[in-house]
């Protein structure tokens, strides 16, 4: 038998830490802070051995965990399509925020991984010791906190930073209205995301929330 290759050991390694993420996400859901490493085995099929390898406590799979979903976190703050019809400043604003509240909540639909990093942002990552959450913590709020805040004032995170010299919307008062519009939306999510209905429930979320 012919031996594997580092590549092909290390493609096996990124496989192993993806698969066992994404069962503490689906784990952490239901059990919160009770979730051990033998709950994530068990949900991702592989022996308590295999993942203890990889994470030897919940503490270091749980920022891990929430540091990968950080690098997908902000993808639908992306610019969408607006009706082309569409010629007032405000109503496009408006239509693009409500597009992008839906992407958001089909991206957790998908990556329960993404959900889980906003529903503990807003609760200040509380379930991390201060080290870990103070970084993350900022962290956050430049990757999506911001530039969410930029595109709620002028419908594009990447004009709305522009216009400010890449210091779009970072008043409280601008930051505070982000901060509460995401939490609304994860407790919203939440039952729909039980259900396994939040893809074809986002619109609707976000129509009730009047995105």
């Amino acid at each position: 038998m012919t031996p594997r290759t580092k590549e092909q050991n290390e493609d096996i390694r990124l496989r192993r830490l993806a698969q066992i993420r994404k069962a503490a996400a689906d784990v952490f859901l239901n059990k919160g802070a009770l979730l051990e490493i033998r709950d994530v085995a068990a949900q991702a099929g592989l022996g308590y051995g295999t993942v203890y390898h990889y994470y030897s406590n919940k503490g270091d799979l749980l920022n891990d965990l929430l540091w990968d979903a950080l690098d997908r976190a902000g993808r639908w703050l992306e610019a969408p399509r607006v009706n082309p019809g569409t010629t007032d400043s405000e109503s496009v604003s408006l239509e693009r925020a409500a597009a992008a509240g839906v992407r958001l909540l089909q991206l957790w639909a998908e990556d329960h991984s993404v959900y889980l990093l906003y529903k503990l942002a807003g609760e200040g990552f509380a379930s991390l010791p201060e080290g870990r959450s103070s970084p993350l913590s900022n962290a956050f709020r430049q990757e999506v906190l911001t530039p969410f805040a930029a595109l709620l004032e002028t419908g594009s995170a990447a004009e709305g930073a522009a216009a400010s010299g890449g210091n779009a919307a970072e008043s409280p008062d601008k930051l505070q209205r982000a901060e509460m519009l995401l939490a609304a939306m994860t407790g919203c999510a939440s039952l729909s995301l039980r259900r396994g209905k939040l893809h074809e429930e986002a619109g609707d979320i976000a129509r009730l929330l009047k995105f």
